[in-house]
């Protein structure tokens, strides 16, 4: 199973953890005529879950606090499945993203832990048509959770994501620097993916590099296709390959842009995570990967000036 999935935020949210300021009804939020089009909500919404042992939770919750900054929201155990599981859930919120963390006492249930990424919706319904429209499968119809619905949807390429709606929106301070979800496919399913995706979120492409510096991918000789994208969703990068990665690219989903990179590696380190490929520059961009303790693969970069 892999370690880094999505679920979605819903049911952290079933905790009463999650509000930073008194929530707000979906009937009377204006969330502008874009993000209405494309049924997000906002990026500090949008989360990355990660699966990791129950013995190794706090330890995890820990260093990525220690590395970004930010809080934790209350621990407890939920069902987050539409069938029975048991799992330790708390949300942690940094200034350059919200994530999930997951600990599960039972089994999980299939197919829950392909999922990378957990977006609010607007209205769970009219997302889920418009995702089936844009190409999208849907591998989990949508189910009830206390406070809401959701649903997993994969796009092509391979891309599972869940969606998730409550009937009150919860409310959280807007992100410093916003996330990127670090999307890896084939040739020849990334126009197909690419195509769907800015159509269904009403996003924009904002590069598409067919010669893009292959240090990016571990392989600094080599260049390959880069495309960043992005929509009322957040950020998506899509690194067209042949799959020939080596270790660790490829297990990176998502991506963190920080102020100082050289303070937050020291942070990093000093809270017991381990580099795993060493600082490099490139797309205007310096850039590392690191493993928490836990094992949860992440992208650390501040953008140039």
């Amino acid at each position: 199973m892999r370690r880094v999935q999505s679920i979605g935020v819903a049911v952290a949210l079933t905790l009463g953890l999650a509000a930073t300021g008194p929530s707000i009804s979906f009937a009377k939020a204006n969330f502008g005529a874009a993000q209405s089009a494309s049924f997000s909500v906002g990026t500090q919404y949008d989360t990355t879950h990660v699966y990791v042992a129950p013995e190794n939770f706090d330890k995890f919750t820990d260093s990525f606090v220690a590395t970004f900054g930010g809080h934790k929201s209350q621990q407890g155990v939920f069902q987050v499945t539409p069938t029975p599981s048991q799992t330790m859930s708390q949300l942690v919120f940094t200034p350059v993203g919200t994530i999930s963390v997951f600990g599960f006492k039972t089994p999980v249930p299939h197919p829950f832990g392909d999922e990378r990424t957990g977006y609010l919706v607007t209205d769970m319904d009219g997302a889920v048509k418009s995702a089936k429209a844009h190409g999208a499968d849907v591998v989990v119809d949508a189910f009830p959770d206390p406070i809401g619905r959701d649903a997993v949807i994969a796009w092509p390429g391979g891309v599972h994501m869940q969606l998730y709606w409550h009937t009150q929106a919860p409310n959280y301070e807007p992100l410093e620097t916003v996330p990127e979800n670090r999307v890896y496919v084939s040739p020849g399913r990334a126009d197909a993916l690419i195509k769907n995706w800015v159509a269904f979120s009403n996003g924009k492409i904002l590069s598409d590099n067919r010669r893009a510096p292959g240090v990016q991918i571990g392989r600094p000789y080599d260049t390959f296709r880069l495309v960043r994208l992005t929509s009322g969703f957040g950020n998506m990068a899509v690194f067209v390959t042949d799959g020939h990665l080596p270790y660790p690219y490829g297990h990176e989903t998502t991506g963190y842009e920080v102020k100082d990179f050289d303070d937050t590696l020291k942070k990093a380190q000093a809270a017991g995570v381990v580099v795993l490929a060493k600082a490099f520059k490139a797309d205007r961009r310096e850039s590392a990967i690191v493993q928490f303790p836990g094992g949860y693969i992440a992208e650390i970069h501040a953008i140039e000036e």
